[in-house]
């Protein structure tokens, strides 16, 4: 039997961790708008993520893989995104490759989503 490992379609997104473009089309061009929306975001993804560690069952790993993947999708973090879409689906695997795949899932969106702070931070640097 073929071993499913998590891996996007298409391979990892080059470039910026945050899609600018998008998130000006999202903000319609405020950047005020724009800039509270990446601050909450950055405030809040490290949450997120933590629920995701710290999830005891499957629904709260669905739930907060859920969370961060619509949070990733509103502000243009779409390799974060994508990593947690397929974290969302590793509470489907076989028990027996569930916890292998929720540490290297936790691994990668803990690697893109300190991307995407860091650009944020980069950002609005004083």
């Amino acid at each position: 039997m073929k071993t499913r490992t998590l891996e996007p379609h298409g391979g990892a997104v080059a470039g910026a961790a945050i899609d600018r473009g998008y998130l000006a089309r999202f903000t319609m061009g405020n950047d005020a708008l724009a800039q509270e929306v990446l601050e909450l975001f950055a405030a809040q993804a490290p949450l997120t993520v933590d629920r995701l560690r710290q999830a005891r069952s499957d629904a709260d790993w669905r739930a907060a893989a859920h969370t961060l993947k619509g949070s990733s999708a509103a502000v243009g973090a779409r390799q974060l995104q994508r990593w947690a879409e397929l974290a969302e689906r590793v509470a489907s695997l076989p028990v027996g490759e569930r916890e292998a795949q929720r540490a290297l899932a936790l691994s990668l969106i803990a690697e893109a989503m300190e991307a995407a702070c860091r650009q944020i931070g980069q950002m609005y640097a004083a």
